[in-house]
């Protein structure tokens, strides 16, 4: 690798190696480490599988001697207490490393900050990545990260809407386009769960499922509401409250839920303040009547990083509710 990299590229390189154990690592996140020395990358590692070697231990293991006197880049903090594995920090220190750059902190409320607390002790120098750097490393774990601080999945309220803000259109099943239901797709595929509401179960019947796409594996499909659930249905039925189902999923080791239900359902999750994320596809349309995104909410909500994208004829808007 290119020798001199700042900072801010070698985190940029980390987030890249960490994207390697994307849906290996279950239940443990994403990470990856670099070892520099003299400006020059000696080791680089990700978590490759849940058991197997942390990205740290992995990076440390190609730099070996190189790692004394060197600096670390690593885009989770480091662990201080033993799991399947060792204590990362231990073996950070026996190792030699001068210092330690954290592209994001730990959010285990029980152990976060204390891997660096324990690095700063053992003499090395600790630095946190900040600002939009330091967000895409909590994004990219957010899922687990609320799951860890929150004891509940992280929820995503997907929803398609005209430009008048209705959720229908007269006349037609579809409200957004080919190329957005693909990439709808594509959302369940990456999640552990999708849900919907009793209202859209008996209007609509949906499956839920993921469909060429290639999905690795199919999401868990709930249904939340009282029941029962029509006879040919193969939704799973979650009857309690919303607060209460989603800690019993979170236990169940579902972090990350896809909500696809109508108004009534989402106003209840956004009440509740149970939706996290929101992905509105806006299509091309003026439906003039229909229901509306949401019901009356009792206060406005302030939503942070808004990103826009065109997919296919539609227009897909991002942006969170409770940042990662």
């Amino acid at each position: 690798m290119t020798p001199s990299l700042s900072v801010e590229q070698l985190i940029e390189r980390a987030l890249d190696l960490a994207e390697n154990g994307r849906g290996k690592t279950r239940p443990n996140p994403v990470v990856g480490a670099l070892v520099v020395k003299d400006g020059e990358v000696v080791g680089e590692g990700w978590h490759e599988r849940a058991g197997g070697p942390h990205a740290e231990v992995v990076a440390l293991a190609q730099a070996g001697e190189r790692a004394r006197g060197a600096t670390m880049v690593v885009t989770l903090e480091p662990c201080c207490f033993t799991g399947l594995t060792g204590p990362c920090c231990e073996r950070i220190v026996e190792a030699g490393v001068a210092r330690v750059v954290a592209a994001a902190e730990d959010p285990n409320p029980k152990v976060s900050g204390r891997g660096l607390a324990r690095l700063r002790e053992a003499g090395l120098t600790v630095e946190q990545a900040e600002g939009e750097l330091a967000f895409r490393a909590r994004r990219q774990n957010e899922a687990w990260r609320t799951w860890i601080a929150a004891g509940r999945p992280f929820v995503t309220y997907k929803v398609a809407a005209t430009l008048d803000g209705r959720v229908t259109l007269p006349g037609s099943r579809w409200l957004s386009g080919e190329a957005s239901r693909r990439l709808v797709h594509e959302l369940r595929a990456g999640s552990d769960a999708v849900a919907v509401g009793m209202g859209t179960v008996l209007a609509d019947s949906p499956r839920l499922d993921a469909r060429d796409v290639g999905a690795e594996r199919q999401p868990r499909r709930l249904a939340f509401g009282k029941g029962p659930l029509p006879e040919e249905s193969e939704l799973e039925l979650r009857s309690g409250p919303i607060a209460e189902e989603l800690a019993a999923l979170a236990r169940e080791g579902v972090q990350s839920l896809l909500l696809e239900g109508g108004p009534t359902l989402a106003t209840a999750f956004v009440e509740a303040g149970l939706v996290d994320k929101l992905l509105m596809f806006v299509t091309p349309y003026l439906a003039g009547t229909g229901p509306k995104l949401f019901g009356d909410l009792t206060h406005p909500l302030e939503l942070s990083r808004v990103s826009t994208e065109r997919i296919g004829e539609d227009v897909l808007i991002s942006a969170y509710i409770h940042e990662p």
